[in-house]
């Protein structure tokens, strides 16, 4: 059964907690699919990810579209958000109704994200009131990555603290119906969503959130990023390694491909294909 924002605010009221991960293709999209994952993220993550910039930054509506399109044919019952990139929403709430239509409207997903608190609450209400759904992010958010000086926890301090729980609250009256807590204080993210109605699903913000999300290629250890947020749930950089290891080594071996692997035998037979050998 297709998940909603109507099925994920249920979830939330009966408390029970919210799976997100983020998703970059269709085979990925197939398996997060099929192992019931209730939300993918198709996170600007992938500049980073898939493409091996240093932040979020570099990556274009266009690119989001096209990764974006494959996930959507993979996530059969994942209610699917597509991330916002940089600059695509900030200069005005023109361009944020325009690109956030882009987004569902060129790859099927059921939401949009963009990061910020009160700053970008014009481009929340207009999304919103265009019949878009909004997730919104607000704590660490790595698209202002340059502005703080790095990937740092926000809202660590009573000033600080209280500006997130603002930011929180404005997004929320904005019509953001989630919202991300990235690498915020597990005490203030409890807080946050217990002040809300939103769904929060948190990153780096402890239990108190509604809903957790993590990068896949993290949490199965492929990226070798491991900050304190992250859990890895197996070792699978190593087991590909160790993989294409061994096929390269039986290439150069001779040992692959054996017969088993082929197509039988040719249909030509052994004096016409030596006459062909001896013609060319």
């Amino acid at each position: 059964m297709k998940n909603t924002v109507e099925t994920l605010m249920q979830m939330k009221a009966r408390g029970e907690k919210i799976s997100q991960l983020t998703c970059y293709d269709y085979s990925i999209a197939c398996l997060l699919d099929q192992a019931g994952v209730d939300s993918v993220l198709v996170g600007d993550s992938l500049g980073m990810t898939m493409q091996g910039y240093e932040t979020t930054l570099p990556v274009t509506m266009e690119e989001m579209i096209l990764y974006g399109r494959s996930v959507v044919r993979g996530c059969k019952n994942a209610f699917v958000i597509m991330d916002m990139p940089f600059m695509s929403y900030q200069v005005s709430v023109e361009q944020a109704v325009s690109n956030g239509g882009r987004l569902i409207k060129e790859t099927g997903a059921n939401g949009v994200k963009l990061e910020g608190g009160g700053a970008v609450v014009s481009q929340i209400r207009a999304l919103v009131d265009s019949g878009i759904p909004v997730c919104a992010h607000i704590g660490m958010t790595p698209q202002s990555v340059n502005l703080f000086g790095g990937f740092k926890v926000q809202g660590k301090g009573e000033a600080n603290a209280e500006r997130v729980l603002q930011d929180a609250l404005a997004v929320q009256e904005a019509g953001a119906f989630m919202c991300v807590l990235e690498c915020v204080p597990p005490k203030l993210a409890a807080l946050i969503t217990k002040k809300t109605e939103m769904i929060t699903i948190g990153i780096g913000a402890g239990k108190g959130c509604d809903g957790q999300v993590l990068v896949w290629q993290d949490m199965l250890g492929i990226t070798g990023f491991q900050p304190k947020f992250v859990k890895q749930f197996g070792e699978f950089g190593k087991m590909i390694t160790e993989a294409f290891q061994a096929y390269h080594g039986e290439v150069k071996s001779g040992a692959f491909p054996e017969e088993i692997h082929t197509y039988g035998k040719s249909d030509c037979s052994d004096e016409f294909l030596k006459q062909l050998d001896e013609k060319y």
